[in-house]
This record gives C-alpha cells, sequence and structure tokens, in this order.
C-alpha cells in the first residue's frame, strides 16, 4: 500500500509544491526524483512511484520558475536557472529529511536532463548525506551551450545578454546564463563520493551522449583516486533519445531497479 499525498516546502519567499509517495513502515529510505528543463512532476512522476514501489518515500515536485505549462510551484520562468533549481532541490530534501518516518541517513537524488544535472551539483554539495544519485541524460551540456550562446530554441550573444531570452515557449531570464557561463560540469560535480548510475540515448539530440559518458569517466577516476568502495554504472541505450520512451523507458527502469538492489 502507497499513499500519495501533495506537500508543500519553501525556499526563500517561494512555495515549492510536489507529490510524495509513502510506502507503509518507517524509518524509510528517501528518493527525490527531479523534472527536466520545461518539463513538470508528471513527467518524472512514474520513476517516483517505482521508487516507492522499492521502499523509499519518494517526491517529485515542480521547480520554481521551471515549468512551462502546469507547474504548480511559485516563481517566474525569467527568475529560474540550474542553480536556483540547486536551491530548490536542497529545500525538498529538507524537507523530506523532517518527516518523522523517514531516513535521513539514507537519501537516493534521480534527475532527467536539467534535473539530472541540478541532482548531480546537489549531490557534489551535500555529498556524504547522499547515499545514490541516478542520472537519466543529464544536461551536462548545458554550460558548454550557454559559452555558445546557444540553448535549445534560444540564441544569443555571450557577450551581450539581454534581459530576456526568448527560449521557445518559454521565457529565460539573463541570470539562466549567467549561473552557469563559468561553470566547468566536471569540477562541479565530481565531489561525490556515492553510488552512481547513469543512462543516456545514444541518439539524444538535445545532450550529446558523449556528456554521460565525461561524467562516467570522472565518477570512475574518483573513484580509483580516493580508494572509494562504492557502485559507479554507465548503461547506453541504443537508439535511445532525450527523453526515454515505451521500450527505452523499460530499459531504463530495469537498469533502476537493478541499480537499486546495490544498497
Amino acid at each position: 500500500m502507497i499513499s500519495t499525498t501533495a506537500f508543500e516546502c519553501q525556499r526563500e519567499n517561494l512555495t515549492i509544491r510536489g507529490t510524495e509517495y509513502r510506502p507503509q513502515g518507517e524509518e524509510l529510505s528517501i528518493a527525490i526524483v527531479s523534472h527536466g528543463f520545461m518539463a513538470f512532476q508528471d513527467t518524472v512522476r512514474h520513476y517516483a512511484k517505482k521508487l516507492a514501489e522499492h521502499g523509499y518515500v519518494s517526491y517529485c515536485f515542480d521547480f520554481c520558475g521551471g515549468c512551462v505549462v502546469k507547474g504548480k510551484s511559485d516563481g517566474k520562468t525569467t527568475e529560474m536557472s540550474v542553480m536556483t533549481e540547486v536551491k530548490d532541490l536542497e529545500a525538498v530534501i529538507d524537507y523530506a529529511r523532517s518527516r518523522q518516518y523517514s531516513n535521513p541517513r539514507e537519501i537516493v537524488l534521480m534527475g532527467c536532463s536539467q534535473g539530472g544535472f541540478v541532482s548531480a551539483i546537489a549531490a557534489s554539495r551535500l555529498n556524504d548525506q547522499i547515499s545514490k544519485l541516478i542520472l537519466f541524460y543529464p544536461a551536462l551540456c548545458i554550460p558548454d551551450d550557454a559559452r555558445a550562446g546557444k540553448m535549445i530554441f534560444a540564441k544569443f550573444d555571450p557577450h551581450n545578454l539581454p534581459d530576456i531570452i526568448q527560449c521557445g515557449p518559454m521565457k529565460l531570464g539573463k541570470c539562466y546564463v549567467e549561473d552557469v557561463i563559468h561553470l566547468e560540469p566536471y569540477q562541479e560535480i565530481s565531489k561525490f563520493q556515492g553510488d552512481v548510475l547513469i543512462v543516456h540515448g545514444t541518439n539524444d539530440k538535445i545532450v550529446n551522449v558523449k556528456y554521460a559518458e565525461q561524467a562516467y569517466a570522472v565518477y570512475s577516476e574518483e573513484t580509483k583516486r580516493n580508494n572509494l568502495t562504492r557502485t559507479v554504472s554507465f548503461h547506453e541505450i541504443k537508439n535511445g533519445t532525450h527523453g526515454f520512451f515505451k521500450r527505452h523507458d523499460a530499459v531504463a527502469i530495469d537498469y533502476l531497479e537493478q541499480f537499486l538492489t546495490l544498497r
């Protein structure tokens, strides 16, 4: 029996809204799933449910200003960036840890696309507070794209940023670029020392699979350099695109479930 409950928490003066999936029991391990750019919590809800089936009290939520439609959290898209989303995720982590039925010593972060990049940064910064990190097609390309002046639908001069950047249906503020343009993604994520799973499609046209390959290499090198006892796994899904659908998603979930048994 898994109960489904809406939850709210605060990040500064903004309210973050999401959904908790709670299996029966006490001292439950925590799992938090983060959606991608322009998406919303429904796009990762099935992963949160799957994690709950494996005994985690799990959460999905809408990033503040991070949804082009259907987002329930506060915030403007023009005030959102990867780094504000890191703060959102940290607020949800604090909320989950405060529940009397959760085990704050066992936390899994999972993220898709931009949510994967956000989760990887948060895991690195919190490090010993996070047990496992699951990255599906993580958008580690974002800083490179910012430096090149192109991000999905948007084109801009990185040396002369406008206040508003039109990115398809979403309006971004210059903070979206400013917060990542000098960031080195692999240096930023490398401090995490827990278990890592990366899954990426070989036919991803938005985030080239080479970014996942490099992340795997960085985590593997840190494992050797620090003599860590952990698992770092990387799986390519042949012909998989940005966002897993149907049979590709089934394959990704199989990898996810195998990874969870490593507890």
